[in-house]
């Protein structure tokens, strides 16, 4: 009995797209760094924080809730 399971592996375009993907998020790491060290002695209220914590808490999870929406529908053959 052959074997027609294939290994998984990136092309040399696969790699150069993750290449490139990591750059992007070196630089966009960089860049928040720098604009973050720019801003000098700001700060930010209580209720700052407080609303920059639930923002990206509540964006986490709402990309985390269509993901998996896309996941149950495409699973269940619902999207067709």
């Amino acid at each position: 009995m052959a074997d027609d399971r294939r290994e998984a592996r990136l092309s040399g375009a696969g790699w150069l797209a993750v290449v490139v993907l990591v750059a992007f998020l070196g630089v966009a790491i960089w860049y928040g760094i720098a604009g973050w060290n720019a801003l000098g002695d700001v700060q930010m209220s209580t209720f700052g924080w407080i609303a920059l914590i639930a923002g990206s808490f509540i964006t986490i999870a709402v990309g985390a809730g269509l993901m998996a929406l896309v996941f149950y529908s495409s699973r269940n053959n619902m999207d067709r």
